[in-house]
């Protein structure tokens, strides 16, 4: 899966939970470029994208993650494992 389709992925999924259809996620994207991104919709979030992925992101990163293109990244490296 590429890093785009992860991006967009993670757009439409953020853009699920927080019920705003004009989200717009870049590799750039900060939870707090986005209105309403608070730290329970980021566990909501972080929840789903690994539903979605079929994968499991550990707590360290998780906690460490500063922006979209992090989490993109993390997923992308456990998919190809």
């Amino acid at each position: 899966m590429t890093e785009e389709a992860i991006l967009a992925a993670f757009t439409r999924i953020l853009r699920d939970l927080l019920g705003d259809d004009s989200i717009v996620l870049t590799m750039d994207t900060q939870r707090s470029d986005v209105p309403d991104w608070d730290s329970f919709m980021y566990v909501n979030f972080i929840v789903a994208a690994e539903q979605e992925l079929k994968i499991k992101f550990s707590v360290a990163d998780v906690e460490s993650f500063v922006t979209v293109g992090d989490i993109v990244r993390e997923a992308r490296a456990l998919l190809a494992r």
